[in-house]
């Protein structure tokens, strides 16, 4: 594992803390991102990352060194060397797609303005922007999961909009399983909904057919109130990656709020240590 610490270290020091959407302020003895920084975007600990990078932990799982490969923008030929130094066969094609191309980060980083963030086909967030974390809280995971078998989320529903978002996330779903069918998570996934959740179940064996598209959402959030904004769905081209995107009209409360949450956004990654 030493090789694939000095390369997580080496990496680590090439990114710029405003690019991955930090404050750069502060003292720093290296130009790239803190230890904790990096931790922190990939959802590991400090202490574990310390751990991998100087070789003392053995066998990362194959979601932590994707998740290293994200935060540390890595090329597509740089997370397959990655992940055969942890050991691991690099996904291929028949898995659902989790890589994000240096060019998807760079849109993300310039739309400070806008609540994004990036979902994989199966509706599983990979990135976000700190203003999306802000607006929607820090949870990541399957958002089908969270919808079926989780807590839900900030998003106020009538009992229509919530009946069409079930049969909108479950068809979309399913046109991903299909897709990907030797996608052993995607199955376990859908296994699991289906043993937790008689909603999911139904629609699942109903066969449904929809698919999810933009619309006008209604945000309960806890510190600025309510916010209605706009939400559009983006694809990239060549890629499975779903871009979800929440802007207000300008000059409204709703964008004045969201310009407040922006400013509560940045005052949390700068009290983080």
């Amino acid at each position: 594992m030493r090789e694939f610490g000095q390369a997580v270290r080496r990496w680590r020091d090439r990114v710029e803390p405003r690019a991955a959407g930090l404050p750069a302020g502060g003292h720093r003895r290296a130009s790239g991102l803190r230890r904790e920084e990096l931790a922190m975007l990939a959802g590991i600990s400090a202490d574990y990352l310390t751990r991998l990078e100087q070789g003392r932990a053995t066998n990362p799982s194959a979601q932590v060194v994707e998740a290293l490969a994200r935060a540390l923008r890595l090329s597509e030929d740089e997370r397959a060397y990655l992940f055969r130094t942890a050991g691991l066969v690099p996904p291929g094609p028949e898995s659902v797609p989790a890589y994000i191309t240096p060019s998807v980060h760079r849109l993300l980083d310039r739309m400070s303005g806008a609540a994004v963030g990036v979902h994989d086909a199966a509706w599983t967030l990979l990135l976000a922007n700190p203003l999306y974390t802000a607006l929607m809280g820090d949870r990541p995971g399957n958002g089908v999961w969270r919808a079926f078998a989780g807590s839900g989320n900030r998003v106020r529903h009538t009992p229509e909009e919530h009946r069409a978002f079930e049969v909108a996330l479950v068809a979309d779903l399913r046109t991903t399983a299909g897709r990907y069918p030797a996608d052993q998570r995607l199955r376990r996934l859908i296994a699991e909904l289906r043993a937790e959740s008689e909603r999911f179940a139904e629609l699942w064996d109903a066969g449904v057919v929809g698919r999810h598209v933009g619309s006008h959402k209604t945000i309960e959030h806890p510190q600025v109130g309510d916010l209605t904004l706009d939400c559009d769905v983006l694809s990239v081209a060549g890629s499975d990656l779903r871009i979800m995107i929440y802007t207000a009209e300008p000059g409204t409360e709703d964008a004045e709020r969201l310009e407040l949450l922006a400013v509560l956004g940045a005052e949390t990654l700068v009290g983080q240590p």
